[in-house]
């Protein structure tokens, strides 16, 4: 191994050594208490060290790191303090995730470090939207993020990629390709000769270089920030390597050949360079064991602190704050009283209008949202008034677009995703569920996000242009789903979603879209996330619903004046208004919840199992659910309208009037 120390001071040297040496020598601790059985699991990162390490000396300390399983380094070359890594590690309330999270499945804003999760791909786009932030700021600054040699077949990698190809972004991803994912050797993973081939077709600068150098990849990765920032272009960079141990202590490494291990254990990269310093008399035997005695020290104390610490007492109430960011903002009413006739989807074009006016840090983000205008017209004119910055085009990559809107909430934006039909979310479930609802219950850190789900069907577009999913998104904590059925509470709950701190699914109707009319407040103004609205009151039947719904309520009501209807408009579906729930069952003693979503599986099963629970008392017949046929949308309009829950309403009325 040939080292090229031209340019580098005798401290900068030592400093890179002694950050090298700690995770090697953690580590190896890490896995006598393993064999201890006093710690849990363990990923290894020893043989790798040199990645995560020379990566994190190369950039500024405030420029954020994407890591995974295998680099401790940049955990310890960010000088976190070893006592909490080891509370992390041991699940205490002291890490830093109070218990919640494992390993290396955390962030620290603090150290300007992201927190992976286990999916091994959806981390590249949130440097994407980190490095879009720099870019908004005109901020020199750069975005780094790792993925291992099997997580660049995932369909994030090349999602991230592009996407940062396209906008000219200045991120580093660096693939630490060790030979195996987990135990699948590269050759039954892809057939290039090198990963960083697959850059040209992206359109980018690859490199492939020697991972186990650790001074190749400081100046490696010292180059590429500077030809990122330059440039305003990412780079993609191939660092060579092996895994030592298995994927992670468990899985072992009979599936590896002996033969590797001998060849690289000759690579060692810290045993190399440690050799490389005492034979240019940069490292003396008194200097070496000086800084091993620190580093021993170090983590001995920091042990000593991990194993006093209590475990975790479990606090209910803490657990179910920390679901969501408290969100500061207050309910406002319009300061003033007039109003203008506008349909649906005007209605919500004037909110995120007034918002993209009043949050100057407010990024619009989706497929054709620009010149266009969006496929429904929403955002048209918006891209004359407010600049691509801001209202951008995106390629079809609904996943990389959702954790791009992620980086840019780190950097302190709001952001606002158009998925051109509610159907396309499936495509960016992963980030959605996994990455935005979790976050910060995982580390503190909030996803600033609203993602506008045009749904429903109603309008003959078949079976991926109709479903109504909400139910989904509802089973997920973290997530806020709104679903407004009226032109003035459309704009008001889209003002009040994008003041919201948390991400929100934000359902609009299509059908709605230009159906429906109403009165809006000409100002600024917005509705409680949350809270339900009573339509009407009355006294025989509660119809409980949301969206079109609401209007398939009213109209029958409007046709049935013999039966006095009480009406109730969720508005929010999370967090449900129990309140009003229980207010409406109270008033009429007999329940139909109505949806459009299919009947199983639908909220219309949760909201009946509550009123159940605890309003039994107040009922006179059982809960009924009236919701869409169990089948797919189907596309001619004859069977669409026999699929939609309104065929079945009157039904169901009957039937509870008969109690």
């Amino acid at each position: 191994m040939q080292f090229n120390m031209s340019g580098y001071n005798d401290e900068l040297l030592l400093n890179i050594y002694k950050e090298l040496l700690r995770p090697r020598m953690i580590e190896e601790k890490m896995l006598v208490l393993l064999r201890q059985g006093r710690i849990s699991k363990w990923f290894s990162g020893i043989g790798q060290e040199a990645i995560a390490v020379g990566v994190t000396m190369a950039l500024d300390k405030d420029e954020y790191i994407m890591p995974l399983h295998r680099n401790l380094g940049v955990f310890t070359a960010r000088h976190m303090p070893f006592d909490k890594l080891f509370l992390q590690w041991q699940g205490r309330k002291e890490g830093f995730s109070k218990g919640r999270e494992r390993s290396f499945h955390f962030g620290a804003n603090e150290y300007h470090i992201c927190g992976m999760i286990s999916h091994l791909g959806p981390q590249l786009a949130i440097a994407d939207g980190i490095a879009l932030a720099h870019k908004l700021k005109k901020e020199k600054k750069v975005s780094l993020a790792f993925s291992g040699d099997g997580g660049t077949s995932e369909g994030d990698f090349h999602e991230a990629l592009n996407v940062a190809a396209v906008w000219e972004l200045p991120v580093i991803f660096l693939i630490e390709n060790n030979g195996y994912g987990l135990s699948t050797p590269v050759n039954e993973q892809f057939v290039v000769k090198h990963l960083a081939d697959r850059a040209a077709g992206y359109g980018m600068k690859g490199i492939t270089i020697d991972g186990n150098n650790v001074l190749e990849v400081y100046k490696t990765i010292s180059e590429a920030r500077k030809y990122c920032i330059e440039e305003q272009k990412p780079i993609l960079v191939e660092c060579m390597t092996f895994r030592m141990r298995g994927h992670e202590e468990a899985s072992g490494v009979k599936y590896v050949p002996k033969e590797l291990f001998e060849e690289w254990a000759q690579k060692d990269p810290v045993t190399n360079y440690e050799q490389f310093l005492v034979k240019k008399l940069v490292l003396s035997e008194q200097k070496r064991d000086q800084v091993r005695g620190a580093i021993q020290k170090e983590i001995e104390e920091g042990l000593a602190i991990g194993f006093a610490a209590a475990p975790v007492k479990p606090d209910t109430a803490e657990e179910l704050q920390d679901v969501y960011a408290p969100n500061m903002h207050t309910p406002k009413s319009p300061s003033n009283t007039t109003t203008t006739e506008k349909k649906f989807i005007q209605a919500i074009s004037d909110g995120l209008h007034m918002c993209m006016k009043k949050y100057s840090n407010l990024v619009l983000m989706g497929q054709d949202i620009a010149e266009y205008g969006g496929a429904f017209k929403v955002t048209e004119g918006f891209v004359k008034e407010f600049g691509k910055e801001r209202v951008r085009n995106t390629p079809l990559c609904e996943s990389a677009i959702v954790g791009a809107a992620l980086g840019l909430s780190i950097k302190g934006y709001k952001s606002m995703m158009e998925m051109q039909f509610a159907d396309f979310v499936t495509v960016g479930f992963n980030q959605i569920i996994n990455n935005l609802a979790k976050i910060y219950y995982r580390w503190g850190q909030n996803a600033d996000v609203v993602i506008r789900m045009p749904t429903g069907g109603g309008v003959g577009a078949g079976p991926f242009h109709s479903q109504s999913n909400e139910a989904w998104f509802v089973h997920t904590p973290g997530l806020k789903v709104v679903y407004p059925s009226t032109p003035e509470d459309a704009k008001g709950l889209m003002i009040a979603a994008i003041e919201d701190p948390n991400p929100v699914m934000f359902f609009e109707h299509k059908a709605l879209y230009r159906a429906i009319s109403g009165q809006v407040p000409d100002d600024y103004y917005t509705i409680e996330i949350g809270k339900a609205r009573t339509v009407q009151q009355g006294t025989d039947i509660s119809i409980i619903t949301y969206g079109a719904g609401v209007h398939w309520a009213a109209d029958y009501a409007r046709e049935h004046t013999n039966i006095s209807f009480d009406i109730l408009d969720l508005r929010t579906l999370l967090p449900l208004d129990y309140d009003a729930i229980r207010a409406s069952v109270e008033r009429t003693g007999k329940v139909v919840v109505l949806h459009e979503d299919i009947l199983t599986g639908g909220i219309g099963g949760e909201i009946s199992a509550w009123i159940t629970e605890y309003c039994f008392q107040n009922l006179d017949a059982p809960v009924l659910r009236c919701a869409s046929l169990d089948t797919p949308v189907p596309f001619a309009i004859e069977l669409e309208q026999n699929f939609l829950a309104k065929s079945r309403l009157d039904e169901c009325i009957k039937k509870l009037l008969q109690y």
